[in-house]
């Protein structure tokens, strides 16, 4: 294993906080009836009750007195203090607690590190002259190493970003392995064309690496989004500089360390946390950055785009933010369309792009449909995020707190129906109770504008003509939803939909085989499948003069 950070290390107990570990939702009025037993390695045995008698399933627990090692810059391959000095402070936002402090790249250490991938990348280096099997072996051997790791993980994921244990450990570390080793499989299939070209001459085409990439992703999935930038990139022979967000960067520097325990050459993964205006604006403006991949709000990625073109015209992809319509249908499976609506609004404390928090109902259904979506809201269990039975976390920090909440009150200022939630919840912490609002107009700030939080607005419409013609009423288009046992009008209203991805009776139905992206200022270029490797690769055509042609 590589070396730990000089005095790096800090011992972080995981258990509840005080101010919530005995807390459920004020509204919860189910039992739990699931009763958990510790096994001593690393899972809890679940015993929950089944009409042929007692079934036990392990269930992944929590590292216990886990500390953090690695805080320092991963430049070149090594752990490097900052040039300034200064670091980062992370937080729980579940407590408060200063979880420890990392090292904070700025404009020059951003330079170190473009010139160790810029070196890696260099023609005869290691990394270029590698087989392009062997990159597939190493993000293979990377996934290993992340599946060795799975728990580890998946505690520093819930620690710093409030993220609900069992979804870190069941999605988020499930798709990171899935993507690293999806792209794995990619790396020797990544070829051009022969083109039977007029005259005497030979052409074919060459899908080469951009160069050196520059990557920012976002808090509210870490070390998924880490993967879904790296992979494909690697996967193509690019070589990477990438910053985790300012509030979680832990995992990402535990996975530098892992990406060096695979075998990677010096360079090829270079990982500087920073914060947006010194860190980012320095990857996106630098001259000697052939490619920038940014994940995060529409406003900065504007800035992204600015600043590549007024540098050097660098390629940009942007995955940006989102005010996506689900649409239910009176025709379609109620009860399962509740459940699939909460699920894709609640899932992550809200905190996700492609939220379905525009949720239109047809006008039929639509009280009964609040009724089961305020008692589905209401069951939602609040607390530490590390214990089991919980189902919703903190939000990430203060200002997305008071953004959610500033948010709420014009929801309720403009006249929308508060069906449930609408505040605080416990005194400590940075949780929001889950929110409700019906009656909403398309013309509120709640109906138009991205919350990033655990609040619902359900809208009504009457016909399909309306319902499309509203959905797509938004400035963003990242994803829709539509329920409906009607193949006919699933067919028409997906179509007509201005959304880079629609889910038809169901909601967040991701695969790293499927290409993830926007329309309008929901960003350009796709993640995941095999769209993602044209976003990392260069077209050369190459045409030779021959003495004859033959066909």
């Amino acid at each position: 294993m590589p070396g730990t950070s000089a005095g790096a290390q800090q011992n972080l107990g995981v258990s509840p906080p005080s101010s919530t570990e005995d807390h459920h939702d004020n509204t919860s009025c189910e039992p739990n009836t699931t009763h958990h037993q510790k096994t001593g390695n690393g899972y809890m045995k679940s015993r929950t009750g089944h009409e042929n008698g007692p079934r036990i399933n392990e269930l992944p627990v929590p590292v216990s007195d886990l500390t953090v090692q690695y805080t320092q810059l991963f430049i070149d391959n090594e752990w490097q203090r900052s040039c300034s000095g200064r670091t980062i402070p992370v937080q729980n936002p579940a407590t408060g607690e200063l979880l420890c402090e990392v090292e904070e790249a700025d404009t020059e250490d951003i330079d170190k590190a473009v010139r160790s991938a810029r070196a890696a990348f260099q023609l005869g280096s290691p990394w270029r002259s590698m087989n392009a099997s062997d990159r597939g072996h190493l993000l293979n051997r990377l996934a290993d190493l992340v599946e060795r790791d799975r728990l580890l993980l998946a505690t520093l994921e819930s620690l710093d970003s409030g993220k609900v244990f069992l979804v870190s450990y069941f999605v988020d570390l499930k798709a990171t392995i899935q993507t690293l080793r999806y792209y794995g499989g990619w790396a020797d299939k990544i070829h051009g064309k022969t083109i039977p070209v007029d005259g005497e001459y030979f052409t074919y085409t060459r899908h080469e690496p951009i160069g050196v990439c520059g990557q920012i992703i976002p808090w509210n999935f870490p070390l998924m989004m880490f993967a879904w930038k790296i992979a494909p990139a690697l996967s193509c022979g690019n070589t990477v500089v990438i910053k985790p967000a300012e509030q979680t960067p832990l995992s990402a520097l535990h996975l530098a360390a892992l990406i060096k325990e695979a075998g990677f050459p010096a360079g090829v993964v270079n990982v500087v946390p920073g914060y947006g205006p010194t860190a980012g604006s320095a990857i996106a403006h630098h001259m000697d950055i052939d490619k920038v991949a940014f994940t995060g709000s529409t406003e900065v990625g504007k800035l992204v785009q600015r600043a590549a073109g007024d540098s050097n015209l660098k390629r940009v992809t942007l995955e940006l933010g989102g005010k996506n319509p689900n649409i239910v249908f009176a025709d379609c499976d109620l009860d399962y369309a509740v459940e699939q609506a909460h699920s894709g609004l609640f899932f992550n404390q809200g905190q996700c792009c492609i939220a379905g928090s525009r949720v239109y109902v047809e006008d039929p259904i639509y009280e009964d449909f609040v009724r089961r979506s305020v008692a589905k809201a209401k069951s939602r269990v609040l607390g530490n995020p590390l214990l089991p039975g919980v189902d919703q976390g903190p939000q990430i920090d203060k200002k997305q707190f008071d953004k959610i909440m500033a948010l709420i009150e014009s929801g309720k200022r403009e006249g929308a129906t508060l069906e449930c939630g609408g505040s605080a919840w416990a005194q400590d912490g940075l949780f929001i109770q889950p929110t409700i609002f019906s009656n909403v107009t398309d013309d509120m700030r709640i109906a138009k504008e991205e919350i990033f939080g655990p609040v619902q607005q359900i809208l009504r419409f009457h016909g399909v003509d309306e319902v499309i013609r509203r959905a797509n009423a938004t400035h963003y288009g990242l994803a829709a939803g539509v329920f409906t046992s009607n193949i006919d009008r699933a067919l028409r209203v997906s179509s007509a939909l201005q959304a880079g991805m629609v889910w038809v009776n169901c909601y967040n139905a991701m695969n790293v085989q499927c290409p993830f992206g926007g329309f309008k200022m929901s960003g350009n270029g796709r993640e995941l499948g095999k769209y993602a490797l044209q976003e990392y690769t260069e077209v050369k055509a190459v045409t030779i003069k021959i003495p004859q042609k033959n066909s």
